[in-house]
């Protein structure tokens, strides 16, 4: 069971690589996710008991775990495109 795909043949071994790579990013991809979220709801609730520097450090790690999120997206779909 092989295929072709531009100009190599993938065996089966690639194939099931591929698709436990596929799963480690979609996993570790809702992971950063539900961090994000759960720093924007941190500060949501919390929002008036903290400081300044404890706001822009949340606000920083949620657009940290967003830009993670979007990395793992995209290494998935490069993968799909080789």
């Amino acid at each position: 069971m092989f295929r072709i795909r531009k100009g190599r043949s993938m065996g089966m071994k690639d194939d099931v690589k591929k698709v436990i790579d596929d799963v480690k990013d979609t996993v570790k991809e809702a992971a950063h996710r539900s961090t994000a979220e759960a720093e924007k709801s941190r500060r949501a609730v919390d929002g008036e008991n903290m400081t300044a520097g404890e706001k822009a450090g949340s606000a920083i790690n949620e657009a940290k775990n967003r830009i993670e999120a979007g990395i793992d997206a995209a290494k998935r779909k490069i993968r799909d495109k080789t």
